[in-house]
């Protein structure tokens, strides 16, 4: 079986968002919507495909790495992961089909056939939060991955979310660092907690604070996640800094952190993100890694399509990983050809003419023009993280000289006032 690989095809794809999630991921990343499928053409005949999202990856793929494999055996090539997402895993699903082993054998002994998954959101308003939640567990879903954001009343968006929630249905709450310090994250974090749902709050400060981590994590019941590797690895086990891990990146790395991870005795939950593509490829590592007990996180639940035939099918929290050769999937050729485009644009951001308001529990509102600028604003404690009553909204534009004036100011920069202008 001849695995030189004869050519690298690449086709720029957007995969539009279901309703729920385009009206919020439009604040801060609507350019998640644009993917570049890789196809691997091997001298035996066999293709292998792979994703990349190309403005939110590990590593995408340049022209010199396709140089780089094209002409050698894809199996020596395959563990490189400079090569980047999309092409890295087209040449595991083509090794995969030619040998006619699927990709977790590739990747070692399997542990488990049935690895848990999330379902993941962006932060948004509780009843956007609860309508996605009602739709994750008619798909079989057990947990929700979510961002924690000052611009919104966590207290009351977990109000909202968890009075309809059954019990067994877990809640997980990314807070980015934004509550800043250990104080600041104490206070809310004990308070939070009264929800039985929450189960993991990750990275509640910068990570590289060790001593504030530990402290956070001693007053506590929720379990802590902390990304693999910040602060060094050494250093977050000797000092006991968190829980378990989130791990990503490419092929090579995930296993070597999900092998530390096990040695060291540290649950975690695989971030690798993208359409029904990159979630099956994430299936097949749950597959091998003993300690990836939490639930993967893969966000392709955002899409109206997952591009691979058949869709993951999840029952109990948990997917099927195929044992068919490769990925075990088809790609949706259909879906790639109605997606696809011409050319790979540039990068969609910030989408234009927006105006955010965020309107805070005092009764003064902050209008931006998009996410970086509050975001930036709320780390660098030039507003008050987590005041109570706080919530953000789209202002839509009335065609009023007032709103184009004032969006045009909060696109230079942030707009403060003591009570609304809009």
């Amino acid at each position: 079986m001849n695995l030189t690989v004869k050519n690298v095809e690449r086709i720029p794809v957007s995969v539009p968002f279901r309703e729920i999630p385009a009206r919020n991921m439009v604040r801060e990343l609507p350019h998640w919507t644009l993917f570049e499928i890789c196809k691997v053409t091997l001298e035996c005949g066999v293709t292998g495909f792979g994703e990349t999202m190309q403005y939110y990856t590990w590593g995408t793929v340049s022209d010199a790495a396709i140089a780089r494999v094209t002409g050698r055996n894809a199996a020596e090539c395959m563990w490189d992961d400079s090569l980047g997402a999309g092409l890295q895993m087209a040449l595991f699903d083509a090794v995969g089909r030619a040998t006619e082993a699927p990709v977790w054998a590739l990747l070692g002994r399997k542990y488990r056939d049935r690895p848990l998954i999330s379902w993941w959101d962006i932060d948004m308003p509780g009843e956007d939060w609860l309508a996605e939640c009602r739709q994750a567990m008619a798909e079989g879903y057990t947990d929700f991955k979510t961002k924690a954001r000052p611009w919104f009343d966590l207290d009351e968006q977990c109000r909202v979310l968890c009075s309809e929630l059954p019990d067994w249905f877990d809640v997980d709450l990314d807070f980015n660092a934004m509550l800043n310090d250990a104080a600041h994250a104490t206070r809310l974090l004990t308070h939070i907690e009264k929800y039985p749902h929450v189960k993991i709050y990750e990275s509640p400060i910068p990570q590289h604070d060790v001593a504030g981590n530990k402290f956070i994590r001693s007053q506590t019941r929720v379990a802590i996640a902390h990304h693999f590797g910040s602060p060094p690895i050494m250093t977050a086990l000797k000092e006991d800094v968190c829980d378990g891990f989130v791990i990503g990146g490419g092929a090579s790395g995930v296993m070597r952190q999900g092998l530390v991870s096990a040695a060291a005795d540290k649950p975690f939950f695989l971030q690798l993100v993208g359409t029904g593509i990159t979630a099956t490829w994430a299936l097949h590592f749950g597959a091998v890694l003993t300690h990836a007990r939490w639930p993967s996180v893969n966000c392709h639940q955002l899409y109206t399509s997952h591009l691979v035939l058949p869709a993951i099918s999840v029952f109990n929290g948990a997917a099927k990983v195929p044992d068919a050769p490769g990925l075990g999937v088809a790609l949706d050729e259909d879906a790639i050809e109605q997606f696809r485009l011409a050319e790979m644009p540039a990068k969609p951001y910030p989408h234009p003419n927006l105006l955010i308001a965020i309107r805070f529990g005092s009764g003064a509102t902050s209008y931006y023009a998009h996410c970086q600028q509050y975001w930036d604003d709320f780390s660098h404690g030039h507003l008050p993280v987590f005041q109570p009553g706080t919530k953000l909204e789209l202002v839509p534009d009335d065609g009023s000289g007032e709103w184009k004036a004032l969006q045009g100011r909060a696109a230079r920069e942030g707009v403060h006032c003591a009570g609304r202008e809009l």
